[in-house]
């Protein structure tokens, strides 16, 4: 099949930055231990795993966001089903908000292209038409939009207008979506709200919102509390097939804005009422302190790499070694008693995180040199 001249101009983003091997050793090296002891994920419902009702599309997995956290469940939801999956036709490849790749501070730790390499496709309308022709992978959307990251507390687990994207894809491809619900992940940082003239303020710098909490506090003091995520047992529920086909007897190029509005809301409310049994089932207890502090003592000696202060020296660790030094098939024997203050002196910006106030500075000459912002520093 010819492809429209476009998109397949285009398909260079199924190879750009994406790197399997890449996102294997991570997993292997840190996210595995992160999602043991702190995340302790669980998939409800993915057996059978949904498969294709078109073989030569990708089915469009579709999840709901968590407010006002860094993305941590989406890291953990894709590295627990890349884990999991025998069959990488399988593995859902993620769509994500361009402001994720492009901007240093929402990438873990300033670890350069972080989600590009594990995958992540920026979401641009042609992007996301280009990958409906990519049969390697299935995709995974989060059809909140920015608006579903900065909902803050007070709405959390309330859908937000649902894109028009996706069904539209959905119905000029010919292939489902299969909704899935991540439940708890809106405690990982619980009681933030979201102001619209501070995140107008803070969008100026590449931050898509900030979150108004106590323990903004926290990360003007330790840096590293930027990426905070309380300890949270993030559960992800699997829904019903939604074929929007069925849902109209017209096509897709025969459907006015209004109407795609409408389709779009008759699938939001499906994937509300789904969301909140699925809450009531299983987001009644987000933190399961017993089982945390069980996990803790059976991993304690990966003491201090399981707790959020010492994620800054694993990654950049890692980005050392396999990025800068260009290693494969290593372990980080994170289990060798003294490796935190090993892996500080091989990584000495890492002491920044720990340092008040005056510790964003190296970090943000680090994280914005090479970007918009460094660019125009060099020029001035």
């Amino acid at each position: 099949m010819k492809l429209p001249p476009a998109i397949e101009a285009n398909q260079h983003i199924y190879r750009d930055y994406f790197d399997e091997e890449f996102t294997r050793t991570i997993d292997e090296n840190i996210l595995q231990l992160l999602d043991r002891v702190w995340f302790r994920s669980r998939l409800v419902g993915f057996e059978p795993y949904p498969q294709r009702n078109n073989p030569s599309r990708p089915l469009i997995f579709a999840s709901n966001h968590s407010g006002m956290a860094f993305p941590w469940d989406a890291i953990v939801a894709l590295a627990h089903l890349f884990r999991r999956l025998p069959n990488r036709r399988d593995m859902p490849r993620p769509m994500s908000a361009p402001l994720l790749s492009k901007t240093a501070l929402m990438n873990p730790y300033l670890f350069r292209h972080f989600w590009k390499k594990n995958g992540c496709v920026e979401a641009t309308t042609l992007n996301f038409e280009t990958m409906m022709y990519y049969e390697d992978y299935n995709l995974m959307v989060y059809p909140e939009g920015v608006p579903g990251i900065g909902k803050g507390f007070n709405h959390k687990y309330q859908l937000q207008r649902l894109a028009t994207s996706m069904v539209r894809m959905s119905l000029q491809h010919g292939t489902d979506i299969m909704p899935f619900y991540t439940i708890n992940a809106e405690y990982l940082n619980p009681y933030a709200y979201s102001f619209k003239p501070v995140n107008w303020l803070f969008r100026k710098i590449g931050i898509p919102f900030l979150p108004i909490t106590l323990l903004l506090l926290l990360v003007l003091m330790q840096p590293w509390a930027f990426y905070l995520a309380l300890p949270a047992q993030l559960t992800f529920v699997m829904g019903t097939r939604i074929r929007p086909a069925d849902l109209t007897p017209k096509k897709h190029d025969e459907l006015t804005r209004d109407e795609y509005l409408a389709l779009a809301e008759q699938i939001r409310q499906q994937m509300q009422a789904e969301l909140d049994a699925a809450v009531a089932a299983h987001g009644q207890h987000p933190y399961r302190w017993r089982e945390l502090w069980q996990r803790i003592k059976e991993n304690r000696r990966y003491f201090p790499f399981f707790l959020p202060f010492a994620w800054p020296a694993a990654f950049t660790e890692f980005e050392r070694r396999y990025v800068k030094n260009g290693e494969r098939n290593f372990r980080m024997p994170l289990d060798q008693p003294g490796m935190f203050w090993k892996l500080l002196w091989r990584n000495p910006l890492v002491l920044a995180y720990f340092i008040p106030l005056l510790g964003w500075v190296p970090l943000a000459i680090k994280g914005y040199w090479g970007h918009k912002l460094g660019r125009w520093s060099q020029r001035k």
